[in-house]
């Protein structure tokens, strides 16, 4: 277990130089910023380290993989869903083995997921227009 922040941060870096295959190849696609959609590799959060972050739809996606298998990960995956819920992120799980099988339709599925999670009006893009305007 990650005791603090600064621990977080420092396990947070070795893991981005340690990545599994199939969060090598979803992290080689969803560096492009698939859907203009930026993305993080090894995003600490609170104690925990996620596997890939999107700050602007507030969603982590978790590629479960061997290591996902059993009770223990299972309760472990859950404590942590709840955590990130009660920080306002949704966790979208992901099977290794569809990343293995079928990238192209995994970066959809997680654009999709991102893109019905974003706000209506993006502080970025300006105030919405008026009524009457275009």
């Amino acid at each position: 277990m990650i005791n603090g922040p600064g621990e977080t941060v420092r396990k947070a870096r070795t893991l981005r130089k340690a990545l599994t295959l199939p969060e090598g190849l979803l992290w080689r696609e969803l560096r492009q910023r698939p859907g203009e959609l930026k993305f993080r590799r090894q995003h600490p959060a609170g104690v925990y380290i996620l596997d890939f972050f999107c700050a602007q739809a507030r969603l982590a996606i978790e590629v479960d993989g061997i290591a996902h298998d059993g009770l223990n990960a299972t309760e472990r995956d859950e404590a942590r869903a709840r955590y990130l819920s009660s920080q306002g992120v949704t966790v979208l799980r992901i099977p290794a083995s569809d990343v293995l099988d079928d990238i192209e339709s995994v970066v959809r599925h997680i654009v999709d997921h991102a893109g019905r999670a974003l706000p209506l009006h993006q502080p970025e893009a300006g105030p919405p227009p008026r009524s009457g305007e275009e």
